[in-house]
């Protein structure tokens, strides 16, 4: 089973929420945090980095917040695991340039594979193809 900390979920989360939410609209940082039930704290610098990364694109004052940097066929899990870990190199407990050769040249490629090979997109047909009822529920969530 892949492990992916509380952040990196949290990044995940976010482009997600903005990928079901926003489309050409600006998703307010807010909107997210309140929908996912996410710290501020912990959200602020992730959706900056993926910003840099070209993920999502950034936008300042009242009328700002994020929408998709591309299409959501182009962003893929691994991408933005990538650059979440990149963000707590110091803190992840699985550093793939110090582990056993089998988990970094192996496990890890495994790992990264899988999360290459799914995108935002292929998430947000998941949640469409939910209930009706489900999905009304759960779209406040996401």
């Amino acid at each position: 089973m892949l492990w992916l900390s509380r952040i990196t979920i949290y990044g995940i989360a976010a482009v997600l929420d903005v990928a079901l939410q926003g489309g050409e609209r600006w998703v307010r940082k807010v909107e997210i945090t309140e929908r996912q039930r996410v710290p501020v704290r912990y959200l602020e610098e992730v959706l900056q980095s993926l910003v840099r990364a070209g993920i999502l694109d950034g936008k300042r004052g009242r009328y700002g917040g994020y929408r998709l940097g591309r299409e959501q066929r182009c962003i893929t899990l691994g991408e933005i695991v990538r650059v979440v870990w990149a963000l707590e190199v110091e803190l992840d407990p699985f550093n793939p340039d110090t582990a056993s050769p089998l988990a970094r040249e192996v496990v890890w490629p495994a790992l990264m594979a899988q999360l290459d090979s799914l995108t935002i997109g292929d998430l947000c047909k998941r949640v469409r193809s939910k209930s009706p009822d489900q999905t009304a529920r759960e779209s406040a969530a996401v």
